[in-house]
């Protein structure tokens, strides 16, 4: 069963507090659970107020469809992401295969 998993890289360029950060990272979580089957998590400690790592996992039956999954988060995280003050800096999908 194929489980997928995709990195997104942060920058939060308004942020001048860690609060602000969270406040960004915490909405743009919310919003990509709403709408997709998927499990998110941020991955990184609150080193950098401008910058911030989620973690997006998924499984399924189907390797095509858990790519497909993740390719319209990826997607709706860039259309979600500047109206937090955001930008994706990176993305990176993996599919791990047992």
């Amino acid at each position: 069963m194929p489980v997928a998993r995709l990195t997104l890289e942060l920058s939060i360029e308004h942020a001048q507090s860690l609060k602000d950060r969270r406040q960004a990272v915490r909405s743009l979580k919310d919003k990509l659970r709403h709408g997709f089957n998927i499990s998110i998590a941020e991955m990184d400690d609150a080193a950098l107020w401008n910058r911030a790592t989620i973690g997006v996992a998924a499984i399924s039956g189907s390797r095509d469809y858990v790519l497909g999954l993740l390719q319209q988060v990826e997607d709706a995280a860039h259309r979600i992401a500047p109206g937090l003050g955001a930008e994706i800096l990176d993305a990176i999908v993996d599919v791990l295969e047992e």
